[in-house]
């Protein structure tokens, strides 16, 4: 059967702040463990006003701190903005205090706009690092050597799974070069997910961490007891993700009827091309998506994610997420 997860970008809405986000992200993954999820991530951004999981860390340890089973990781920690070496002792520290239970995802774009970039980073210059910094983090969770100088505490000698992010064909490449799970980021990049499995699976190299291929895609849910609720309650994540990529991101705004009919063309087609790997309805329509979306592309683990204005909404979206899933 394929594993079911959750993303969350803890998303700030209008008339709100990150504390009560913080606080649905905590209530949220309570329920994602007792619905069944098997893991549940957060992702790493910057100087966005909808997004309150800057710290993820932080974040991680908050919601670990507040469940006891489910495991909860990064998806992702963008490497080109840390030192590999704080990453692992940031990790080394997760897995230390919650054993078991803590993933770390890896992407190497920066989860900001470029002048921020440069305000974390100072250079610009260290994403085309990334595949090294990925193997200098990978070391320093090796029993560490009698000769060795440098070494994570916490860190060294755990066994923190590593993941590679992606939404083109550089991670899957990467991926199966080091034999590590793969999760592609086909909710809001799904042009070449395909061409990404078929790579990965084709050139991956067996490692002490994985002996094959583990795939997982993110896919978007917006479940409602009504269709029309549903494809209303989207329409806050369509607004969000049209004012991002018109350079101007905002705090998730409240649903709007009709949106899509108010977009001029570009935009409307922007958000059609994202909704490849997307539903919106109520749970026999999620189910049968999902249905179709493993079947098409074999995941081994599908992440899903939605952010809605109301929480009581985005809850239920996502138990009737839990319950379509059952034995797919």
């Amino acid at each position: 059967m394929t594993a079911f997860s959750v993303l969350d970008l803890s998303p700030v809405t209008e008339g709100s702040d990150a504390a009560q986000s913080l606080r649905n992200t905590l209530d949220l993954a309570q329920h994602a463990e007792r619905w069944g999820y098997t893991r549940y991530w957060l992702a790493e951004h910057h100087s966005m006003p909808g997004i309150a999981s800057a710290a993820t860390a932080v974040v991680i340890g908050h919601v670990a701190a507040g469940t006891s089973r489910i495991r909860v990781g990064a998806g992702g920690v963008m490497l080109p903005n840390h030192s590999p070496l704080v990453i692992a002792e940031q990790f080394g520290t997760l897995a230390s205090l919650f054993p078991g239970r803590i993933d770390l995802g890896l992407g190497r774009a920066p989860g900001s706009d470029q002048a921020t970039a440069r305000a974390m980073r100072r250079s610009l210059s260290s994403g085309d690092a990334f595949p090294q910094d990925v193997v200098e983090l990978l070391q320093y969770f090796e029993p560490a050597l009698p000769s060795q100088t440098v070494r994570a505490v916490p860190g060294e000698g755990l066994d923190v799974p590593v993941w590679i992010l992606g939404s083109s064909l550089f991670g899957a490449q990467l991926a199966a070069a080091l034999g590590l799970p793969y999760a592609f980021a086909s909710h809001f990049a799904p042009a070449q997910m395909m061409e990404a499995i078929a790579l990965y699976r084709a050139q991956f190299r067996p490692s002490k961490r994985l002996d094959k291929p583990y795939v997982m895609l993110a896919y978007s849910v917006f479940a409602a007891d009504d269709v029309d609720e549903a494809e209303l309650l989207a329409t806050s994540m369509q607004q969000a993700f049209v004012n991002l990529r018109s350079g101007h991101p905002t705090r998730l705004p409240p649903p709007v009827k009709d949106y899509m009919k108010q977009l001029p063309p570009p935009y409307r087609a922007m958000l059609e091309s994202s909704r490849q790997c997307s539903v919106s309805g109520t749970g026999d329509m999620v189910r049968s998506a999902l249905a179709d979306f493993i079947a098409q592309t074999g995941a081994d683990e599908v992440m899903l994610t939605c952010a809605m204005f109301d929480h009581d909404a985005r809850l239920r979206s996502f138990e009737i997420a839990a319950e379509a899933s059952r034995g797919l």
